[in-house]
C-alpha cells in the first residue's frame, strides 16, 4: 500500500512539471486586486483630483456671475456747504413781494457730508476672461498633470499585477513542497517499514531503525515548515486582494511557455510616459514665465440697484459695463530669473529622462538574462529528477536484496527530494523570471 502511494505522489510531480497551475484564476485575482487593492484605491482618488482640476482650470474661461450687495451709513467727518438758502431767499422773498403771496418759502443753506447715510447698492456682475495667457496655460499644464497621474495609477497597477503573480507563484511552489515533503515522509516510513521487516527476518540491524526514525522525524518538520510556508504565502496572497487572510487561492492547470516576441521594448513602460509629460509641463511653464508681459483684457457687466433708505423706483436702477486691462511692466527681474530657472527645470527633466531610460534598458536585459537562466536550470532540473529517480528505484531494490547499503538508501531518498524540490523552484522561478520581464516591457494588456 505504501509503495503504490509512493508511486502515486511520483507520478503527480512528474506531471505537475510541464503544466503550472492557475491561468484562469489568476486572471480573476489579478481584476479583483485591481478593483480591491486599497494603495490602488488611492492613487485613483488622486486621478480623480487631477480630473477635477482639469475641469476648474476650463471653468476659467467661461463667464462668472456674481450677486454683491452692501449697505452704508455714516454721519460726521468731512463736508460740504452749499449755500442755497443765501442765494434764493432773496429771489423768493422779492417773489412774493411781487405776487402778493407766499408760494416761494425761505429754504435753508445744505451742509453735505461725505459718508453716505443709508445707502444701498444691489448688483449682479458678469465677467468673463478675454485675453489672458495664463489661463490657457494654466489649462495644458492640468491637462498634463493628468495624463500624470493616469501614468502614475498605470505603473502601481503594474506593480500590484506583478506582485500578484510572483506571490501567487510563491503559494503554488509552497504547495508543491508540501507535496513534496509529504512523498519524502512517505518513503521515509516505506524504509523504516522495510529496515524492520528485514531486522525481523534477521538480515537488518536495530541501528537501521533508530536511524530510519530519525528520517521520518526530519520529514515531518520539513513537511511542517512547508505548511507554514503555504499560510504565509497564503496571508500575503490575500493581503494584495484586500480580502480575508483565509479566503482560499483556487489553482488550475495551464500550459509553461511564454511569447518572447511581445518582451523586447521599454518603450510601452509608463514611466517613460510620466517623464515625457513632466517635460512638456516643464516647456509650458517655461512658455507661460516667458509670457509674462502678454496684456490681461477681462471685460465685466453689472445690472443692479441704488438708493437711500431702503426705496426703490425706476430711477434706482442701473447698468456698468467696463473693460479692464493689466500690462505688467517691471518687477525687480523676478520673471527674467523665473525663465532662467523654468529652462533648468526643462534641463533637469530631460537627463532625468536620459538616465531613466537607459536604467529601464538595463533591467529588460537583466530580466531577459534571468529568463534565460531560469529557463536553462529548469530544463536540468528535469533531467537531474529523471535521474534520481532511476537511482532511487535501483538502490531500493538493491537494498531489499542485499546488494547495495542502508546509507546509499538514505542518500538515494535525499536526493531525490532535492530533486524533486529543485524542479519544483526552477519551475516557478521561470514564472516568476516571465512575470518580471513582462514587468519591466509593460506588455501586460491594462483595461
Amino acid at each position: 500500500m505504501r509503495t503504490l502511494l509512493i508511486k502515486a505522489l511520483v507520478i503527480c510531480l512528474i506531471t505537475a512539471i510541464v503544466p503550472v497551475f492557475g491561468q484562469q484564476p489568476l486572471d480573476g485575482y489579478i481584476e479583483a486586486g485591481l478593483k480591491n487593492n486599497l494603495v490602488l484605491q488611492q492613487k485613483n482618488i488622486a486621478l480623480d483630483k487631477a480630473l477635477l482640476a482639469l475641469k476648474v482650470a476650463n471653468g476659467m474661461f467661461s463667464p462668472s456671475l456674481t450677486l454683491l450687495g452692501n449697505y452704508t451709513t455714516g454721519d460726521g467727518g468731512r463736508s460740504i456747504s452749499f449755500p442755497v438758502g443765501d442765494l434764493l431767499n432773496p429771489v423768493y422773498s422779492t417773489l412774493n413781494q411781487m405776487t402778493g403771496t407766499d408760494n416761494f418759502p425761505t429754504i435753508e443753506n445744505v451742509n453735505q457730508n461725505f459718508f453716505p447715510r443709508d445707502f444701498y447698492d444691489v448688483r449682479a456682475r458678469a465677467s468673463m476672461p478675454i485675453l489672458n495667457t495664463d489661463l490657457i496655460y494654466n489649462r495644458k499644464i492640468k491637462a498634463q498633470q493628468t495624463l500624470l497621474q493616469e501614468a502614475e495609477v498605470a505603473v502601481y497597477k503594474r506593480e500590484l499585477i506583478r506582485n500578484i503573480k510572483v506571490s501567487y507563484y510563491n503559494y503554488l511552489a509552497a504547495q508543491q513542497g508540501v507535496l513534496i515533503y509529504k512523498s519524502a515522509l512517505a518513503r521515509a516510513e516505506e524504509g523504516k517499514r522495510v529496515n524492520e521487516s528485514l531486522l525481523q527476518n534477521g538480515k537488518g540491524l536495530p541501528a537501521y531503525i533508530l536511524r530510519s526514525q530519525s528520517e521520518l522525524e526530519n520529514s515531518k518538520a520539513q513537511l511542517a515548515d512547508a505548511e507554514r510556508q503555504v499560510e504565509n504565502a497564503q496571508l500575503y496572497f490575500n493581503f494584495l486582494l484586500n480580502r480575508d487572510a483565509a479566503a482560499e487561492i483556487l489553482t488550475q492547470e495551464s500550459a509553461l511557455n511564454v511569447d518572447e516576441s511581445t518582451l523586447n521594448t521599454t518603450q510601452n513602460r509608463e514611466e517613460l510616459l510620466q517623464l515625457q509629460t513632466a517635460t512638456h509641463i516643464q516647456q509650458d511653464v517655461q512658455e507661460m514665465t516667458r509670457l509674462f508681459w502678454m496684456p490681461r483684457i477681462s471685460g465685466f457687466l453689472d445690472l443692479g440697484a441704488q438708493g437711500e433708505q431702503m426705496k426703490y423706483n425706476r430711477n434706482a436702477n442701473y447698468y456698468l459695463l467696463g473693460v479692464q486691462l493689466e500690462v505688467p511692466l517691471f518687477a525687480g527681474f523676478t520673471n527674467r530669473n523665473k525663465i532662467a530657472q523654468s529652462r533648468l527645470d526643462v534641463k533637469s527633466v530631460d537627463l532625468t529622462l536620459q538616465q531613466t531610460t537607459r536604467q529601464l534598458n538595463l533591467g529588460l536585459e537583466t530580466s531577459r538574462n534571468a529568463l534565460l537562466s531560469a529557463q536553462q536550470n529548469y530544463r536540468s532540473s528535469q533531467k537531474q529528477l529523471e535521474a534520481a529517480q532511476s537511482y532511487q528505484r535501483l538502490i531500493e531494490k538493491g537494498y531489499k536484496e542485499g546488494a547495495n547499503t542502508f546509507i546509499e538508501s538514505v542518500d538515494a531518498r535525499t536526493q531525490l527530494t532535492g530533486a524533486q524540490l529543485q524542479l519544483a523552484l526552477n519551475q516557478y522561478r521561470v514564472l516568476i523570471a516571465m512575470a518580471n520581464l513582462e514587468r519591466e516591457t509593460a506588455s501586460f494588456p491594462l483595461k
